[in-house]
């Protein structure tokens, strides 16, 4: 029996995951949104200085899910983009972004609804900025798989289904101090920027990369090799 140890960070002790329940406009739509991380658990537990939140444990057998896992090939980042777009709300003005995010959409976006379970990038506040230079056309493919490792998030675990909701188990729930949480949570996304304005997503080999403008042009789309 395969296993994953899980942990959900919020304000509250959650022992049994309602399906059905939460925010339509997360990353990944509706879901049940975790980490395999103890510690990022407890920095999503912290969203503001006001409350101490809980880092709550669980285990769910993967065993007979069907799992969506974007890290792994045949998906890449633009698929990732996909999701993000068609999910979250975040400013769009510039005539070639509003194309690029409807080319994405038609071509590189999956079905999340279609799966038990989701495994991908997980977009704090600053990787909008990201993905809106992305689709501006202002960074090129590489340079925004660069900008995602920027704030060392990792990779987060969503139950979407009924049935994955039936398999998680609550083991425990772990204290988050919001004075030293809230701290984190703040200290990673400002890096990130820092990171990001400052230049750390350079490539020496721009020559061979690709940038939005180029996917569009030349018909390119999922399962497509892109650089």
């Amino acid at each position: 029996m395969s296993n994953l140890t899980l942990y959900h960070g919020s304000q509250n002790i959650i022992e049994k995951p309602k399906y059905g329940f939460g925010k339509l406009y997360n990353d990944y739509g509706l879901g049940f949104y975790c980490t395999e991380s103890l510690e990022l658990a407890k920095e999503w537990a912290c969203p503001d200085n006001d409350f101490d939140g809980y880092a709550n444990q669980y285990t769910l057998s993967i065993d007979g899910l069907k799992i969506l896992d974007l890290s792994n090939e045949p998906y890449t980042i633009l698929n990732w983009m996909a999701i993000l777009l068609k999910f979250r709300n975040f400013p769009i003005t510039s005539p070639i972004a509003k194309e690029a995010k409807e080319y994405l959409l038609d071509n590189f976006y999956v079905d999340v609804d279609k799966y038990d379970l989701v495994i991908g990038y997980r977009a704090d506040d600053s990787y909008f900025s990201f993905a809106r230079d992305f689709i501006s056309n202002t960074i090129s493919v590489k340079q925004l798989s660069k900008a995602m490792e920027l704030g060392q998030l990792g990779k987060q675990v969503v139950l979407k289904s009924k049935k994955a909701f039936e398999d998680i188990v609550y083991i425990d729930a772990e204290l988050a101090d919001k004075t030293e949480y809230y701290t984190k949570r703040l200290t990673r996304d400002n890096n990130a920027r820092k990171e990001y304005k400052e230049g750390n997503i350079r490539t020496t080999d721009i020559k061979d990369d690709i940038f939005i403008l180029d996917i569009i042009r030349r018909g390119l789309k999922h399962g497509d090799k892109i650089v």
